[in-house]
């Protein structure tokens, strides 16, 4: 029986561990029509607080990999494009009461049987009883957590003058309080089907490992 309880426990902690977080954002850009450049050579506009940001500096590269991906060109000091992005995160309190259906019968483990009100150490089934089908009781339970949400913006413009071409939203909600760990699957939707559909919001899933 130990033998047993030990490879359900390794088996599902296998499970677990293979699966992937799936994070969902609502993405919204809009952009000037056509984008199809035929200069896109791109340079990033950094605040005086970016510049010696080593977590700004992360997420820049992750966003310089999927321009690079398209088809765009990093090159300074006489870029066309300029490239800027800000991000940020906040959290608030969530209470929810639900309703929760307990067996009066219940005594605790060992020995339930799901099949029946009562636990089988007191020896007894049934027939002997009078109690043995007493309904469920309905009772409320209150559950607080943490929820925060995570949001990014990326701005794509002219070097010269400063016309924006690119104006992408991402918005997400989650338990998750690292915007590190949720960052990079944020950058990753806002250039899904890039640029989209122009002012329109959409659900973006992706998967982190």
């Amino acid at each position: 029986m130990k033998r047993y309880w030990m490879f359900l426990l390794l088996g599902l902690s296998l499970l677990l561990g293979g699966c992937a977080t799936t994070i969902r954002s609502e993405v919204t850009a809009f952009h000037a029509t056509p984008l199809n450049l035929p200069d896109k050579t791109f340079a990033f506009e950094r605040s005086a607080a970016q510049q010696n940001d080593l977590e700004y500096r992360r997420y820049e590269n992750l966003v310089r990999q999927q321009l690079l991906q398209l088809g765009f060109t990093d090159i300074a000091p006489a870029p066309t494009l300029k490239v800027s992005l800000s991000y940020g995160i906040e959290s608030r309190e969530v209470r929810v009461v639900e309703s929760v259906v307990v067996d009066p019968g219940w005594y605790g483990p060992p020995f339930y049987d799901p099949f029946f009100r009562r636990p089988w150490r007191y020896g007894y089934g049934p027939f002997y009883d009078p109690f043995w089908y007493s309904p469920p009781l309905v009772v409320p339970r209150e559950i607080n957590y943490q929820l925060f949400t995570r949001h990014l913006k990326i701005v794509i413009a002219r070097a010269a003058g400063g016309a924006k071409l690119l104006d992408v939203s991402v918005n997400s909600e989650g338990r998750d309080g690292s915007l590190a760990r949720v960052m990079p699957a944020m950058i990753q939707a806002a250039f899904t089907d890039f640029p989209g559909p122009d002012g329109v919001p959409r659900q973006v899933d992706v998967k982190l490992e």
